[in-house]
């Protein structure tokens, strides 16, 4: 048996080895940047009759690469292709599938500098935020290597003297994984290894705003000695590629991680039977968020302060988890603004690759666009206190920006705005503040900074979310740690890096013998 799971440890950049290969890496990775990349079918590299490219979000006219726009027929091949590699590699024994992941994840350890560089340059991540996303992949590969082996143990159940009786956990077959751009090495890699390790095979269609860190993690595979087929790498448009995918009667499942509208339509035609589907479609959703800290009149507001930034801004807000909520008691809300905004106004802004930035940039022009509206709205339901603006043509830069006094109804408090932007809202009492927090249809995570023990226990028991923090930020959860999912709105509560998450890849078969 492997040892115990220890989550991989976060990279130090003020070392000076670690900021040299950092450096190194992303010169590397720039050499590499504006070449094409084929779908990888079985053991085919395909073009398509279209293209589309990936660009860097820190300097817009920057080509991260050319990538295939799937015509249907492809990916109803890879479809087909993942069904014959289903057939053997369902058969192939835990242990070699759960070696697969351990070799991917001390291969992402060799290569971490190089796969940082690439969401350091596709996804706008700044150099802490793409290592901490590469950390969380290689822990997915160890977490879910040790769950396969398990569920693969002999269940616990009740024994009878007359009967051998056993329960196995046994792959669902072909599987669509619909990764976002926010996280697109971490839940990318998470929902693909906990799909192969079960015994499934992938269709992979990664974001198409970070196809190529996508392209990335199949080398990975490739490396590790995933056999060609099991997982099949096919880029395109949600509007083509995953409405086939999920339409498709010989899929079987989709792990999809992304916005509600998208997930709700997801959720919908999975639900409709197609001729020749002899399953029911089980539906893997992660839908996001809107968010919310609360902080109390007795709490420790450095602590709370320095957990409302990073959970806000950390990159560009730009996380299903991040604090687009504060909330914060009467008594102590008219101190708190002016402390937060300062803190705001010293954040660092600039393109990614430069290690001394904070916050980096949006993800995309249409992003930017969206974020900027709401902002324009909240300046009408709230009082601008800092930010709001874009700043530096070269890319997708929006300034830290928050919103005073809040109505809980406005709109830039109840809608995912998915940028840098709190709507700070004032809570009359503790009561107020808990309706506050779960006066909303999603419920994701959450926050409470307090030292009113309680009020604490009550927060554990009232606040209706996934996952809820006591005096510590609302992101960053960690795998093993932290079981992340959440209710409502926020998507099927699949709780990635848990011990219940393997259990959705697969299905429980009870073989009984009588002695």
């Amino acid at each position: 048996m492997p040892a115990e799971f220890i989550n991989e440890p976060l990279m130090d950049f003020n070392n000076e080895e670690n900021h040299k290969k950092q450096s190194e890496a992303l010169a590397f990775v720039q050499s590499q940047l504006g070449c094409e990349h084929d779908l990888i079918i079985g053991t085919e590299k395909l073009k398509s009759s279209g293209t589309f490219k990936s660009y860097n979000p820190s300097k817009k006219s920057e080509i991260i690469g050319t990538f295939q726009s799937a015509k249907p027929e492809q990916a109803i091949h890879a479809i087909d292709v993942a069904a014959a590699a289903f057939e053997k590699w369902k058969r192939a024994p835990v242990g070699e599938r759960a070696n697969v992941l351990f070799r991917a994840a001390e291969r992402l350890r060799t290569r971490r500098f190089e796969s940082n560089a690439w969401m350091i340059l596709e996804a706008g991540k700044t150099w802490p935020e793409a290592d901490a996303d590469t950390a969380e992949a290689i822990d997915f590969c160890e977490f879910y290597a040790r769950e396969a082996l398990r569920y693969a143990e002999r269940q616990p159940l009740t024994r009878i003297k007359t009967e051998d009786n056993d329960l196995r956990y046994i792959p669902l077959g072909v599987g669509a994984v619909i990764p976002p751009w926010n996280f697109p090495c971490a839940i990318l890699v998470g929902m693909t290894t906990a799909s192969l390790v079960a015994g499934n095979a992938v269709v992979l269609k990664p974001s198409s705003d970070t196809p190529a860190t996508g392209a990335f993690f199949m080398s990975i595979l490739q490396e590790a000695g995933l056999p060609p087929g099991v997982v099949n790498y096919v880029t395109g448009s949600g509007a083509t590629v995953g409405n086939i995918l999920v339409e498709n009667p010989g899929i079987r499942f989709i792990a999809f991680t992304g916005s509600k509208e998208v997930g709700l339509h997801i959720n919908e035609t999975a639900a409709r039977t197609q001729p020749g589907q002899i399953w029911i479609k089980r539906v893997i959703a992660e839908m996001g968020g809107k968010d919310f800290i609360i902080i109390d009149e007795d709490a420790d507001l450095k602590e709370a302060l320095d957990g409302v930034i990073v959970s806000a801004f950390g990159y560009q807000g730009q996380k299903c988890s991040a604090c687009s909520r504060l909330i914060v008691h009467e008594k102590v809300y008219d101190s708190f603004i002016p402390m937060l905004v300062e803190r705001a106004e010293g954040i660092k802004l600039g393109p990614a690759m430069h290690p001394s930035n904070y916050m980096g940039p949006v993800i995309n022009d249409k992003a930017m666009q969206s974020i900027l509206q709401y902002i324009d709205r909240g300046k009408g339901e709230g009082r601008l206190v800092t930010g709001g603006r874009a700043l530096f043509e070269e890319g997708y830069f929006i300034e830290p920006t928050i919103i005073a006094d809040v109505d809980p109804a406005a709109t830039i408090a109840r809608e995912e705005i998915f940028g840098p932007v709190v709507a700070v809202i004032k809570a009359k009492n503790f009561d107020d503040a808990v309706c506050i927090a779960n006066d909303s249809e999603y419920g994701l995570t959450g926050s409470m900074y307090s030292r009113n023990r309680k009020h604490i226990e009550r927060a554990k028991d009232e606040c209706f979310v996934g996952n809820f923090y006591i005096n510590k930020k609302c992101t960053g959860a960690m795998v093993g740690v932290h079981p992340f999912g959440g209710f409502n709105m926020s998507g099927t509560d699949s709780k990635a890096g848990g011990r219940d998450y393997m259990m959705l890849f697969t299905q429980a078969k009870t073989v009984s013998e009588k002695i």
